[in-house]
């Protein structure tokens, strides 16, 4: 029965919606039969959505309370709009080619086998979770209004916290990528659960720690 089940893995390629439902199937159809392009061409396709959304959210008032002068919000407004699309679609392959060089690194030091090819496959189709999270919140701030740059569903926008900061970078769909993160390392890149959980987090620490680089500076006083 087991020999069946691995056979059936083997056939079948991952899907994308699969990740939300059976993750662990998905990573070892990822190790048998890695893909790329097309999982990452839809991703950068919803990345592009949720990035509209949020383009679509912003608004004169939003800037000139982040200082933008009035006689120069229209403008500054329209080129943040640009770059908030191009962002969109920029994003997920940068993404996803830094992550996958230091992981990478990471687990051939561990004598892991996994490919350069399996480990890009791996994070790409985990970023359908980031998409899905990116559509779903930047949809209802573009329903309600509100600062596009607090999630709903961060701990900043359960508080109702007037900035993102730090509490903005623990959020339900971030924790759950690095979950997957875990769960994937472990199961495409063949390495200890150990391992896989200290360097998901290590990420997801990170990713917290630029959050907070980003306060810090946001409140330094301007010279």
């Amino acid at each position: 029965m087991e020999l069946q089940t691995e056979v059936n893995i083997q056939k079948e390629s991952p899907k994308l919606l699969g990740m939300f439902t059976s993750p662990g199937v998905q990573f070892e159809r990822i190790k048998q039969s890695p893909k790329i392009w097309v999982p990452l061409t839809i991703i950068s396709i919803l990345y592009a959505i949720g990035m509209a959304f949020m383009a679509l959210s912003l608004d004169a008032a939003t800037l000139i309370a982040q200082g933008v002068p009035e006689d120069q919000v229209d403008l500054v407004l329209t080129i943040t709009k640009v770059t908030v699309l191009v962002t969109g679609i920029i994003t997920p392959i940068i993404g996803v080619l830094v992550s996958n060089a230091i992981q990478l690194a990471i687990v051939k030091i561990a004598s892991s086998t996994v490919s350069f090819k399996q480990l890009l496959s791996m994070n790409t189709f985990i970023m359908i979770i980031g998409a899905a999270g990116l559509i779903l919140n930047m949809g209802i701030r573009y329903a309600i209004g509100g600062d596009p740059e607090i999630y709903i569903t961060s701990l900043a926008g359960l508080l109702n916290q007037d900035k993102a900061g730090v509490l903005g970078s623990i959020e339900v769909f971030g924790i759950w990528s690095a979950i997957l993160t875990a769960l994937g390392l472990h199961k495409t890149a063949q390495i200890s659960k150990g391992l896989a959980w200290t360097i998901a987090v290590i990420f997801f620490v990170v990713s917290i720690g630029f959050a907070l680089v980003g306060t810090l500076l946001q409140g330094a006083p301007k010279l």
